[in-house]
Formats: structure tokens, sequence, C-alpha cells
């Protein structure tokens, strides 16, 4: 009898386990749509040609897949690293001797984000044009 009563708690057991598992499942499925919406500034989009539809969705789900990628990756939320990479400019200085890009300096946590992503650091200077010299 002691036998049948574990093996029922192990039925019930391995029962729960795979609720928990099909309830987290169920969340993040939640939550892929809920950043869609939020995240990704999805709106309607009130497409008419089953290929266009196709592509529609295709793409939102490639976007949402890259968004999980980089979350994975940092261990951050999608909001967190936009939020920080956000903080990264470019300023373009023009003068009559020419044009050049300069970015902001990089800061602690644009350069874990980007070591986490095993991305290289921006050149801090770009775009260099140098004006007509008169003769």
């Amino acid at each position: 009898m002691a036998i049948g009563s574990t093996q029922g708690h192990d039925r019930v057991a391995a029962k729960a386990t795979l609720d928990v598992g099909a309830i987290k499942q169920l969340y993040q499925v939640e939550r892929g749509w809920r950043d869609m919406k939020g995240a990704l500034k999805l709106r309607p989009v009130f497409h008419h040609r089953e290929d266009r539809i196709r592509a529609h969705v295709q793409l939102c789900w490639l976007a949402l897949l890259l968004i999980r990628t980089r979350e994975n990756a940092t261990g951050e939320s999608w909001g967190c690293v936009r939020e920080e990479l956000e903080r990264m400019h470019l300023v373009t200085l023009e003068t009559s001797e020419g044009r050049v890009a300069r970015r902001t300096q990089t800061s602690a946590g644009q350069r874990r984000i980007l070591a986490a992503l095993e991305l290289p650091e921006p050149p801090l200077f770009s775009d260099f044009e140098v004006g007509a010299t008169p003769d």
C-alpha cells in the first residue's frame, strides 16, 4: 500500500510540475504579446493580402526574438538595455574647414551591454570630411 501512495504522490508532483511549466510558458507567450504592443510600439495594421499578413507577423516575431536574445545575453529587460544604449549620441561638428562626427563617451553600463552582446565599441570619431583649401 505504501508503494501505491508513493506512486500517486509522484503522479501528483509530476502533474504539478507540468502545470507550473505550462503556466510559465503561457506567461512568456503573454509577455511576448505585451512586448510586441509596448516595447515594439506596434499598433493595429490592416493588411488585406495573405502574403502581407504573413510578412507582418514574421517581422513582429523576429523583432521579439531579437529582444529576447538581448535580454538573455545581458540579463536585463529590453527597456533597460534600450534606455542605456539610447544615451549614446552622435554629434556632427562642422566648420568652414570641414566636418567630423563624434559620439559621446561610452558609459560603464553601455560597455557592459556591448561586451555581453559581443559587440565592438563604436568608433569615437567618424565621417571625416575636409573642406576645400584655398589655392
